[in-house]
């Protein structure tokens, strides 16, 4: 589903990615670990052709979103819901409009058609439908943000979803119903799903593949219970929390 071959993203004089070099599983969770600052979040803003790499191939159901034609890479992004860091919710608009809006951007479908849609995803990720779809951004918690957030990115049906930090900034007990929420609609509607996270705790709850960013590099990916045990330093460290093998 997801290949990436050779990545390397430089900002200025920084040299974020080095050689990213990963291989996403068709309809699994992985999880990407690491420090702030790592470049966790490069990585997915590259496979949705937010950013273009300084070299490399991201090659995406069988797409180089890297190289393709601008037809090609808005296809692809049509597979692709993105549920970003804060929610990235339009503040003018209602909860309703905001999961419509890709709706009445991408397809032809009828008001009706639209509403059916929205109140299914809303239903899917746990809400009170009539009630949420008449609220606006301001007036939600931040779970309930993250989770119409889903909603928003869910309500093309796409093929993979890449959460950012899907619990950054929740309490223990949301943090758990988000974790909930990606399993279920992983589940449910089958897709390949890559999540940002620095939450070891969700992480080892909701991923099939857990890798882990250091250094501008993948330095380890595997299953949890693999990934758990590896000999590599660096990632036995910062699953102890220990602060003082790492130069930060």
């Amino acid at each position: 589903m997801i290949k990436i071959k050779h990545l390397k993203k430089s900002f200025g004089t920084k040299e974020v990615l080095k050689d990213i070099n990963l291989k996403i599983p068709k309809g699994s969770t992985t999880v990407i670990l690491g420090l702030s600052g790592q470049g966790k979040s490069t990585i997915i803003k590259h496979i949705v052709g937010l950013l273009k790499p300084d070299r490399g191939d991201i090659i995406v159901d069988g797409v180089n979103v890297a190289k393709c034609s601008k037809k090609e890479l808005f296809e692809t992004r049509k597979k692709i819901g993105f549920l970003f860091q804060e929610g990235a919710m339009f503040d003018s608009m209602s909860v309703y409009d905001n999961v419509a809006f890709p709706l009445r951007e991408h397809t032809n479908l009828s008001e009706k058609e639209i509403r059916k849609k929205v109140y299914e995803k809303l239903d899917m990720v746990g809400f009170d439908s009539d009630r949420v779809a008449k609220l606006y951004p301001h007036e939600l918690s931040g779970g309930m943000r993250k989770r119409a957030a889903t909603a928003r990115a869910i309500v093309l049906e796409p093929k993979i979803i890449l959460y950012d930090e899907p619990t950054s900034g929740l309490d223990p007990i949301i943090s758990d119903l988000i974790s909930q929420m990606t399993m279920m609609l992983q589940k449910k509607l089958g897709v390949t799903s890559i999540v940002i996270s620095h939450d070891l705790k969700e992480t080892f709850k909701i991923a099939d593949y857990v890798g882990m960013l250091y250094d501008g590099r993948i330095i380890e990916f595997a299953p949890p219970d693999k990934f758990k045990k590896t000999k590599n330093k660096i990632v036995q460290a910062f699953l102890k929390g220990d602060s003082t093998k790492f130069d930060i």
